[in-house]
């Protein structure tokens, strides 16, 4: 057996007896401990890959003259752990809603460390990054802007009087990604305002007419699961454009410009991720010659790698349970084979047709491989975590599989359906596990229902 490296962990390994440690964790001991499914995080290789992310931008964008910050897109995977180790490794948190604020706050993350984005920031959220003074709030509407003024006009004794940074998110009609679902720039979806409407000029004029917000940049986020950089380089020259026809009506230069992130990665053996260095020189030269053509000095950068940085860290474990093989005709048949997680714990197949791979981890096998789908124990026909995979003819009840590079969504777009309690996330480094969210148990559950 062998495993595609673009895929798994840094740290994989398979032993004589075909079994898969990483991190240097057996995965059969860690079932043991902490049981199925799990999430299996490899610290040293999430750490590596957010330094990855941080050097290269900072080389590419240094050598053009300017400097860049990189943002750990939470919405991804956070928990404290995950937020901390970002934060030690120089990147800062972006943060979609109170609750993933909460995690970075409990982390230690300073709150000038951290943006604050959402289309329909409730007035406790806004409430609370004000208190927490928070580096930057993304604007998302044109009504946001009186919003956020207002609730600054109204904080109580010293705060009043306060200017707050603020970005605006814009669309710049660059279409990127895959399933729509995850494209987020074209004109007809619920995030940003028009570059080619007018509308982000207009919510640009408004944060400028009020003295309680401070406009620090344009943001702009054009999708997930991006392999192509053309599509930041295109939109990078909508948003400094836009910069620059906001300066010549107004005198205004914004400092800063976010390019977004989606950078994606690879999820089937063959698949190639987007290199970091590779997007990182490509963009900050387009930024660069924009500029340049624009005779407008050149912006601090900043971007929101999140899926790419957690992504492959990550795998699940799952036992495998039922094994049902179902004829599709003559001399052609397909093994079903059920796990005993599923949609709960991995959301994106049923969502939006998410392609992923599986492996047998606790021990080898010489038996021809058959076609199978790997699917949960949720009471529909749509709970598939695996399309199609080969796996070994002679898979049986009590084996182990993996499913890789489910380190982003998986956990965070969890959920509780048929009443099955989150699993845990457990990371591994050196040989040694710990727990950062522990498995929920039916107690849990319960404890919710008041009867």
């Amino acid at each position: 057996m062998s495993l595609d490296r673009q895929v798994w962990p840094a740290s994989t390994a398979i032993g004589p007896d075909g079994a898969v440690s990483i991190g240097g964790v057996d995965l059969r001991a860690l079932a043991a401990e902490h049981g199925t499914p799990a999430y299996v995080l490899d610290e040293a290789d999430f750490r590596a890959r957010a330094r990855g992310f941080r050097e290269a931008f900072t080389a590419a964008f240094g050598a053009v003259g300017t400097t860049v910050d990189v943002y750990y897109a939470g919405k991804a995977f956070l928990c404290t752990a995950v937020a901390r180790w970002a934060h030690e490794e120089g990147l800062r948190i972006d943060t979609a809603t109170g609750g993933e604020l909460a995690v970075a706050l409990r982390a230690g993350v300073p709150g000038e460390d951290i943006g604050l984005h959402g289309n329909n920031k409730s007035d406790a959220e806004i409430a609370r990054a004000l208190e927490v003074g928070v580096g930057r709030i993304v604007i998302d509407s044109l009504v946001e802007v009186d919003r956020l003024a207002d609730a600054v006009a109204a904080l109580p004794g010293d705060g009043r009087g306060r200017r707050v940074p603020v970005m605006v998110r814009v669309t710049t009609g660059v279409h990127a990604g895959g399933h729509e679902y995850i494209a987020t720039a074209h004109e007809d979806q619920k995030f940003g305002l028009s570059v080619t409407g007018g509308q982000a000029m207009t919510a640009l004029l408004a944060v400028l007419a009020r003295s309680e917000l401070e406009l620090i940049g344009i943001h702009s986020h054009i999708g997930s699961q991006i392999l192509d950089p053309s599509g930041f380089e295109a939109a990078a020259r909508v948003v400094l454009a836009l910069r620059a026809e906001l300066a010549a009506s107004t005198g205004h230069l914004v400092a800063e410009v976010d390019l977004g992130g989606g950078y994606g990665i690879a999820y089937l053996p063959g698949e190639v991720p987007l290199d970091p260095s590779r997007v990182a020189k490509d963009v900050a030269g387009v930024v660069a010659q924009t500029c340049e053509e624009l005779a407008t000095p050149l912006p601090r950068v900043s971007i929101e790698p999140g899926r790419a940085i957690v992504g492959q860290t990550t795998v699940t474990l799952y036992t495998v349970g039922t094994i049902k093989r179902v004829p599709l005709g003559v001399g052609v048949e397909r093994t079903y084979v059920s796990v005993d997680g599923g949609m709960s714990d991995n959301l994106r197949p049923a969502l939006y047709g998410a392609r992923y791979t599986a492996a047998l981890v606790s021990r080898t096998s010489d038996a021809a491989g058959v076609l199978a789908r790997v699917v949960g124990k949720h009471c529909e026909s749509g709970d598939v975590v695996v399309h199609d995979v080969d796996l070994p003819g002679d898979l049986r009840a009590g084996d182990l599989l993996a499913v890789p590079a489910t380190g982003a969504y998986g956990r965070s777009m969890a959920s509780n359906y048929n009443l099955v309690p989150r699993p845990p996330v457990i990371a591994v480094r050196e040989g040694a596990t710990r727990v950062l969210v522990r498995r929920e148990t039916q107690d849990d559950l319960l404890g919710l229902d008041q009867g």
